[in-house]
């Protein structure tokens, strides 16, 4: 991999939290527990699949008890959420992942068990939505493992959010993944550490392949 350990020191920073962004409206309690119910009522019964394309692939932020290769059709990874904080600034805002119309996606799929579906949404939903109305919104996905179809849950990108920045060629991603960090980390970090899971569990992206090229391209001429 291109993007090694000693790039990605060019890209740490330490950034203090800002805090809520002006003008935002956050999810309140109230918000949280009315997604869940409705998540919850539309999905299939039994056990619940969360879809990992991205950060829950190394930070899943919840227990499972199985976990299996999974391909969702119609969707695919996308650096297409625009952060001002976290893993950017109002001054340097970052750009994180959803998954975008088009193509496919291959991923895990991670079971939790039926009676711990509930308490799993809460925690994972604080992490993973955080303005209302959500600019990744969870959605019931059909994808298909070698055990056959299965309905899972994954985040997707609301393209009329305010946040919503796709469309960017891959050499305008780079430039903001190389520059952009936050109280969480860099960009750059959040990248190799989706690219290399992947390829540790045989999983070869090749738009994201490409890109971490992209990226330390720049963060090598940074140091020259």
């Amino acid at each position: 991999m291109a993007l090694t350990e000693e790039l990605l020191a060019r890209a740490a920073r330490l950034v203090e939290d800002a805090g809520p962004s002006p003008g935002a409206i956050y999810l309140t309690d109230e918000d949280y527990a009315e997604i869940v119910h409705k998540v919850l009522a539309d999905g299939p019964p039994g056990d619940l699949w969360i879809f990992g394309y991205g950060s829950l692939l190394w930070k899943p932020a919840f227990d499972f008890v199985e976990s299996r290769s999974a391909t969702v059709r119609g969707w695919h990874r996308s650096f297409c959420i625009r952060v001002a904080r976290f893993r950017g600034t109002r001054d340097h805002p970052g750009l994180m992942m959803a998954l975008n119309r088009g193509g496919q996606c291959d991923g895990m799929a991670f079971r939790v068990p039926a009676e711990q579906a509930e308490a799993t949404l809460h925690a994972l939903f604080r992490r993973e939505l955080v303005v209302r109305p959500p600019s990744t919104p969870p959605r019931w996905l059909s994808a298909r493992s070698e055990e056959g179809p299965m309905r899972v849950l994954g985040f997707v990108v609301d393209q009329g959010s305010a946040f919503y920045s796709g469309g960017l060629a891959p050499e305008q991603v780079a430039d903001t993944l190389a520059a952009a960090a936050g109280h969480w980390g860099s960009c750059a970090e959040y990248l190799h550490n989706t690219v290399s899971h992947l390829e540790a569990l045989g999983i070869h992206d090749g738009n994201l392949w490409r890109l971490q090229e992209l990226v330390a391209a720049r963060l090598s001429e940074k140091a020259e």
